[in-house]
């Protein structure tokens, strides 16, 4: 669709986020049944969209040849059949999570709320976010860099029992995100982490790119193991973190509680501070912290 209209030198793409969105929408199928006048499909706009009404009618200026409306239309018809069938599989996800939960009990505490207010593409229904915490237990979609639709995802794959495992260390190491050990007369011949094809660490790893945006202490986590060591081994360290926090989420029933970019940073300090007062006194010496300094 975006093509076609990029051909008609309709710019909808640079005014709106995404033009599968309520504002793309709502404009692409006026065009589709005739709709020409730029300023009719501006008022189309939506109340979220940041572009005003101007901008977005200054991108509803172009060519609206026949052919490519042509394609516009073919377009729009293979994804309204495309999300026919996603609505076919959303249902049958929702019949195998009942399914699964008939003979779980209802958790005693409500569902929390979300973290995030916008729908994200492809996310679970309300329904299916209680069905999935009444099959976990607990509700994962906490720990920062798991959504609602990546712990589906999750659980899909490990299973709610988690006991298989007899550790996180043994989990992460399955995961192939811990630290090889490739060892030859007693010296270490290579750390790297296998290489794998699981699709569990490639969900948990996407989400670690993530959650290095964020102000939590994960993303804290990530920016300092990125400026130290790069952000490939960053990546995989802090998809280890991640994987952690979902095993023991999962296992035993901890709550996820984020403290913040700031408290993790000072945490940081303190545990750097201890290790240099060790190391001086292991050599005679003793640190005092300068006046005036914090």
């Amino acid at each position: 669709m975006q093509k076609a209209l990029t051909f008609m030198n309709l710019q909808l793409h640079h005014v709106v986020a995404d033009v599968t969105g309520v504002t793309g929408m709502k404009i692409i199928r006026a065009i589709a049944n005739g709709q020409r006048d730029p300023q009719v499909l501006a008022q189309m706009r939506d109340v979220r969209c940041k572009a005003s009404v101007e901008t977005v009618r200054a991108a509803l200026v172009g060519n609206y040849q026949p052919e490519h409306v042509f394609a516009l239309t073919q377009a729009l018809a293979l994804y309204d059949f495309y999300q026919a069938r996603v609505d076919e599989c959303d249902a049958q996800i929702e019949e195998v999570l009942a399914a699964l939960t008939a003979k779980k009990a209802r958790p005693i505490a409500p569902l929390p709320q979300a973290r995030h207010r916008t729908v994200q593409p492809n996310a679970v229904s309300l329904a299916e976010a209680l069905v999935l915490y009444q099959l976990a237990g607990v509700d994962v979609t906490q720990i920062h860099g798991i959504g609602p639709y990546l712990a589906l995802r999750l659980i899909a794959e490990c299973g709610t029992d988690l006991s298989r495992w007899r550790s996180a260390k043994h989990f992460t190491s399955w995961l192939t995100l811990s630290p090889g050990c490739k060892i030859s007369g007693g010296k270490v011949l290579s750390a790297h982490t296998r290489k794998t094809t699981n699709r569990v660490a490639a969900h948990l790893r996407l989400a670690a790119v993530t959650v290095g945006r964020t102000n939590t202490a994960l993303g804290a986590f990530y920016r300092r193991l990125s400026a130290r060591i790069g952000k490939a081994k960053a990546v995989t360290a802090t998809a280890r973190k991640i994987a952690v926090l979902f095993y023991n989420a999962m296992r035993f029933g901890i709550d996820y509680q984020d403290r913040g970019a700031s408290h993790y940073e000072q945490k940081y300090r303190e545990r750097v501070i201890k290790q240099l007062h060790r190391r001086a006194a292991e050599f005679g010496f003793t640190l005092q912290e300068k006046v005036g300094v914090s």
